[in-house]
């Protein structure tokens, strides 16, 4: 499917957005508070979410060599020995005519605070899954993973509506985020799986944590 970009490099792809959810963005907006419910620092101010599209779903990104099955069933990934810059991550799934979807697959798996991934032990470390709520949203405690060669930082994540496909992406950060001494922008520009469709907007980083929204758009069968 063709993108069509906006003139800010966006997509038409993301969250519904109908008429309550935007005079309700507005208000939220002239009280200092983002779309996705992120505080802005002053004088800051998001982007406007693009309206979701019927038809235009969220983009897949390979899945690497680093999925485990069986992940524990939970929506923190701050478990012991996980520290760094804090990521408090929610969003909604949506279908192809935009429509929230329940009981919705949420598989997480990310790199630590030092790049690395748990891939020896039975802890699960920065692995999750979780189904979405009956108004299709979903929330993840985690932190910015590190990059690692050829790598820049990101979040593996599988989706799956019940009996439908499974999409298979990354979300990435971006480029001014700021976390560990890595420059993002240039990480990002270096990785040829980035992609700017799957960045997750993130409001500012206050007390060591960065608040973030991403919504996905998937098959149903």
């Amino acid at each position: 499917m063709t993108e069509e970009h906006n003139d800010d490099g966006t997509t038409r792809r993301s969250f519904i957005a109908t008429g309550t959810a935007a005079t309700a963005a507005v208000a939220l907006t002239a009280a200092g508070v983002g779309l996705a419910g992120i505080p802005l620092a002053e004088g800051q101010t998001l982007p406007f979410t693009p309206q979701c599209t019927d038809g235009d779903d969220t983009p897949p990104v390979i899945e690497g060599p680093y999925f485990r099955r069986n992940s524990p069933l939970r929506t923190n990934l701050r478990t012991a020995g996980v520290t760094g810059v804090l990521l408090s991550l929610t969003g909604f799934v949506y279908d192809l005519r935009c429509r929230p979807l329940a009981n919705v697959l949420v598989d997480f798996w990310q790199a630590d605070q030092r790049g690395q991934y748990d891939n020896s032990t039975t802890a699960y470390r920065g692995r999750g899954h979780q189904f979405t709520a009956a108004n299709g949203a979903y929330t993840l405690e985690t932190i910015i993973p590190n990059e690692y060669p050829g790598r820049t930082p990101h979040i593996h994540v599988k989706v799956q509506a019940p009996r439908g496909p499974v999409l298979t992406t990354q979300l990435y950060f971006p480029d001014n985020t700021k976390a560990y001494g890595v420059n993002f922008a240039a990480a990002n520009r270096r990785d040829a799986y980035y992609l700017r469709d799957t960045v997750i907007p993130l409001g500012p980083l206050t007390a060591n944590r960065y608040q973030g929204k991403f919504d996905f758009v998937v098959r149903t069968a």
